[in-house]
């Protein structure tokens, strides 16, 4: 759809997780023009639809805001392209998505997120959030010029997976983004302790003869970095909390007050340990997937709201880096097709409502995005603007389904089974644990400023 075109979806049974509204009936029309909703219900005067869609059974909601998705470029092009990455965005009902800063170069400097950023305007998908890297080629050593990445569009600061071995180095890092305000995205895992790690240390990795990262390497982490935020005040995005123990710690500072949100992957909420059989390196992950005791934890938080946002954290790999031995194959798994019907899983299984389990992957995100804890979630502004990130002023991603808002919408069947093949998967990295296994909930259609960028015939 071009601007200045208008789309009516019918028959649809509207859930917004902001106001935790779910229509059950199913009966509901959206009303979209110039990349916004105009009306819910009847029509306005004088609106004529270009396009009209029966969602007759399905449901309509904002559409997925994802925390962490690897779509390898710059740089790692033979495991993913951005084109194929933003096309598998947009078939998993992804709208929003922030990018780590770990490609090749590092995104740390102003004209890399700019060439970042438009390339992905150049691709009809989800609107783009890079996360700039927190220190110079992610080393550790010299903090980057974080005022000059957000006006480039960087939405937060990030190791990824690299650590930061002095502390000092952190310490200033924190203080700097406390100054202007931003969010520092940090891994909870001890690199030390981790160190040579590849399974969760358990019976299970012993017995099969895998080093183990222990969950101290998660706790002593958080304890790390907890004290740093009481003695710089500096607002902390924790990624991909993967323990029991890890739980209770973030739950005792958010009681604190400490300005701290968290984040789960959604692999963590339903493997453990176990799910790797005889070594299927599909399941190797960082951090690793824990005992059940953890994973029921983990289910806990989300549901008892300790746990803000659920990721995909989706990181395609080749088969050549892949298709090794456990111990040797490079951690990561494709995760953005698999979001949602992942989520619709837990929800049902937790007996979780619908409408309180989109909130994690809508209105969470985006208030991390926009500027963390308690931070209302608002649009990113007019079709204008850059498509890229989020301002300094903390915009975000829209996560209503009201009036007024941007036409960022997921349409989906709740009910619809499928197989995940390598087939059926748009991400060029097909690797993931589910492979062979039959999944409920498939997207139908995704809108983004109005445009429908994916839809999949019934």
């Amino acid at each position: 759809m071009s601007a200045g075109t208008s789309l009516s979806i019918i028959n649809a049974r509207l859930i917004d997780p902001v106001a935790a509204t779910d229509t059950q009936a199913g009966h509901a029309a959206v009303h979209v023009r110039d990349g916004r909703i105009v009306a819910i219900g009847e029509a306005p005067a004088g609106f004529a639809a270009d396009q009209v869609i029966d969602a007759g059974g399905c449901v309509l909601a904002p559409g997925l805001v994802d925390l962490a998705a690897r779509l390898r470029e710059p740089g790692f092009e033979y495991k993913a392209t951005l084109e194929s990455e933003m096309k598998a965005a947009a078939a998993g009902g992804v709208t929003s998505l922030a990018c780590p800063p770990d490609t090749d170069p590092v995104l740390d400097e102003p004209g890399l997120v700019e060439m970042l950023k438009y390339r992905a305007r150049g691709i009809e998908g989800a609107r783009l959030y890079p996360v700039g890297a927190l220190t110079l080629g992610l080393r550790g050593e010299s903090i980057t010029e974080m005022a000059e990445l957000v006006e480039a569009g960087c939405v937060g600061f990030s190791q990824a997976l690299a650590p930061i071995l002095d502390t000092q180095v952190l310490m200033r890092a924190m203080q700097y983004a406390r100054t202007f305000g931003f969010t520092v995205w940090l891994h909870p895992q001890d690199p030390q302790l981790s160190r040579g790690g590849v399974a969760h240390a358990g019976p299970y990795a012993s017995r099969l003869g895998l080093s183990g990262v222990p969950v101290i390497a998660e706790t002593v982490a958080l304890h790390t970095i907890f004290e740093l935020v009481r003695l710089t005040g500096c607002r902390v995005h924790l990624c991909r909390l993967s323990s029991a123990a890890g739980v209770d710690l973030v739950r005792r500072a958010r009681a604190e007050g400490l300005p701290v949100t968290c984040d789960v992957a959604i692999h963590h909420v339903h493997l453990i340990d176990l799910d790797i059989g005889f070594f299927d390196p599909n399941c190797r992950v960082d951090p690793p997937l824990r005992s059940q005791r953890d994973r029921d934890a983990l289910r806990a938080a989300l549901a008892d709201g300790t746990i803000d946002a659920i990721c995909s954290d989706h990181t395609p790999v080749d088969d050549d880096a892949k298709q090794l031995p456990f111990a040797e194959a490079e951690p990561g798994l494709t995760g953005l097709e698999l979001l949602l019907p992942l989520t619709l899983k837990w929800a049902s299984e937790a007996r979780v409502p619908l409408a309180h389990a989109l909130r994690k992957l809508t209105v969470g995100p985006a208030a991390i995005l926009a500027g963390g804890a308690g931070v209302p979630a608002g649009p990113v502004g007019d079709s204008q603007r850059d498509q890229g990130a989020a301002s300094a002023a903390g915009d975000g991603p829209s996560a209503a389904l009201s009036v007024g808002a941007p036409a960022d919408l997921c349409l989906f069947d709740p009910v619809e089974s499928w197989t995940v093949s390598r087939g059926s998967l748009v991400s060029q990295g097909t690797h993931t644990p589910y492979l062979g296994r039959e999944l409920q909930g498939r997207v139908r259609a995704t809108l983004v400023g109005g445009r429908v960028v994916w839809s999949r015939g019934r």
